[in-house]
């Protein structure tokens, strides 16, 4: 009776609404330990955390700004979810990063969700299971779980989005016309509702992934009658009815800033090149799916013989119509960055997830083995590489577990699934994506040069200069080191001198701990002595910003001269 054990759990585990569970807690137990593990990350972490704290700091929850400067990139919609995470969970003054990633988790938890219920109702519970775990240890999206940012969130919304659609557009796209017309409210509802957060979240990404599919359905259907029956007009109201106050608060407290700064700057420099240095050319995005879906790359061969060999059932025309448009117009847009193409990797999941029921062809198989070791040396070689340059202490056994979970248990699930031993080799994979990603990221936390705001911190207090202990006058200085993580770190009145450096000696000359980066170090010491000022050397600290290369750092203070009784 034991044989038949496992075959009972994987029935009870992928039953009903379980499946759709199990997808979203694997998710949260692989990204869990990094919300904690992991430093803030710089820019665009840190810019969206200290934004938010400054909300929950003044109240005004309706302008986003970044100090005295007004952040016009994106919607509101992350800040209110993190200023409720905090509330719920810190305080603004301890500056606890992982308050700030909560909703980024719940957000990766909720594709996982979604993919696996989508799935489900196109293919049935087993291979929905399997599409919803697969998604949720990816790599990709298991990154954005613990990055406090938009990314993770807006993917959740827009695969429950998809699935609701996927669902709608199963029901009805053969219906007869004359057919009455089935109840599918809460579906509709679920669709509504999650665009109306990928709207409050990103704006145009959800409308863009939506519109993308449905004229790539109609182009490969030739029929589109089914689409009335998603409920556009109580649809939009509602979305309208959500986003809408914020769009007129933001529009009146910025006189129109806020979408000339979005809209006119923000998104259209991704446009028109390559924005902030991003610029890459069309196939970028493919060339790295061996490693942001890792480890499902172990069944792109798969997943491409079951889009060719079962392209005319509707499940599988609806996952393509969702993947390959979007996925187009990401690697067509001259800005990529590589989790640009998130919210369209459910659909590939679907894909990878069937073909563990096809046999496969031998070319099927080869393509399984060569995306998918190739996946496993991208982060050996990286992990091994990261550690020879910036590790010590428990760096190597990290990047050991890296390389013997992404290449060692990898192969081994490749070669389970290549003997059919599909359960097994399924479990395998799951086992080689989890723990190549903790080992990957734990280790990335492990190298102290990566991390100069974390360096910073601790030099003040060992210092005895932390103006948040009341030991120094704050608020801490720098000059030529300008990176948000510090800011968060320190608190909102962080002093950025950038290249000023007057400016820093004034704040020198107040009793203010400064940081000169060794390129400013000449020009600091001349503004210093123009004021009467002897800079008193503190410490010096050295590392690798990933931003802007190798820096060096030296923190000054102006200690009261000694006088004699």
């Amino acid at each position: 009776m034991s044989r038949f054990l496992p075959q009972r759990l994987v029935r009870f585990a992928s039953g009903g609404m379980r499946g759709p569970m199990l997808a979203a807690l694997l998710t949260i137990v692989a990204a869990l330990p990094l919300l904690f593990v992991m430093p803030p990350l710089d820019r665009d972490e840190s810019r969206f955390t200290q934004a938010t704290s400054q909300m929950l700091e003044t109240h005004d929850f309706i302008r986003i700004m970044l100090q005295d400067e007004p952040r016009n990139k994106k919607p509101v919609g992350i800040h209110w979810l993190q200023a409720a995470s905090v509330a719920l969970t810190s305080k603004v003054e301890t500056r606890n990063i992982a308050a700030y990633r909560f909703p980024s988790l719940l957000g990766a938890a909720l594709a996982a969700f979604a993919c696996a219920w989508g799935a489900s109702k196109a293919f049935g519970t087993r291979v929905g299971t399997r599409a919803g775990l697969l998604f949720g240890i990816t790599f990709m999206l298991s990154t954005e779980a613990f990055i406090a940012k938009t990314d993770a969130v807006q993917c959740g919304a827009i695969t429950l989005m998809m699935a609701a659609l996927s669902q709608i557009y199963l029901r009805t796209r053969d219906l007869d016309k004359d057919a009455p017309r089935p109840k599918m409210t809460m579906l509709k509802l679920v669709l509504w509702l999650s665009m109306a957060l990928a709207v409050l979240v990103k704006i145009i990404i959800g409308p863009m992934v939506l519109a993308a599919t449905l004229l790539a359905l109609w182009a490969m259907d030739r029929k589109i009658r089914w689409a009335r029956y998603i409920g556009w007009g109580w649809g939009l109201i509602l979305v309208l009815a959500i986003c809408g106050p914020w769009a007129v608060a933001i529009t009146i407290e910025t006189s129109g800033d806020f979408w000339r700064g979005a809209v006119g700057h923000d998104f259209a420099s991704k446009l028109n090149g390559g924005s902030e240095g991003h610029f890459m050319w069309p196939g970028y995005h493919t060339a790295l799916l061996a490693f942001t879906m890792f480890p499902a790359s172990w069944l792109f061969g798969g997943a491409i013989q079951a889009a060719i060999q079962r392209y005319k059932e509707p499940a599988i025309r609806f996952a393509l119509a969702w993947l390959l448009p979007s996925f187009i117009i990401f690697e067509l847009t001259p800005t990529k960055l590589p989790h640009y193409p998130l919210p369209t990797f459910a659909a590939l999941a679907w894909l990878c997830a069937v073909s563990l029921n096809l046999p496969l062809k031998r070319w099927a198989q080869i393509l399984n083995w060569v995306f998918g070791i190739l996946g496993g040396v991208f982060f050996t070689a990286v992990a091994f590489g990261a550690n020879a340059k910036f590790g010590s202490g428990l760096s190597l056994p990290l990047a050991v577990l890296t390389a013997i979970s992404a290449l060692g248990l990898g192969i081994f699930a490749g070669w389970l699934l290549w003997r059919r031993h599909g359960r097994a080799g399924f479990g395998f994979l799951l086992a080689a994506g989890a723990l190549c990603h903790l080992g990957f990221f734990s280790l990335a936390a492990s190298l102290k040069p990566l991390w100069l705001s974390r360096q910073m911190e601790q030099a003040l207090i060992a210092a005895n200069l932390d103006p948040r202990q009341g030991v120094a006058p704050g608020p801490v200085a720098t000059l030529g080191y300008a990176e948000p993580s510090f800011v968060f770190t320190m608190g909102t009145k962080t002093e950025l001198c950038n290249d000023d450096a007057d400016e820093a000696a004034d704040a020198l000359a107040e009793g203010r701990p400064v940081f000169v980066e060794s390129k400013m170090d000449a020009a600091f010491q001349k503004a210093a002595a123009a004021q009467k000022l002897t800079p008193h050397a503190v410490t010096r600290i050295s590392g690798h910003n990933y931003n802007g290369g190798d820096q060096t750092l030296v923190l000054y203070d102006n200690p009261p001269p000694v006088t004699g009784q």
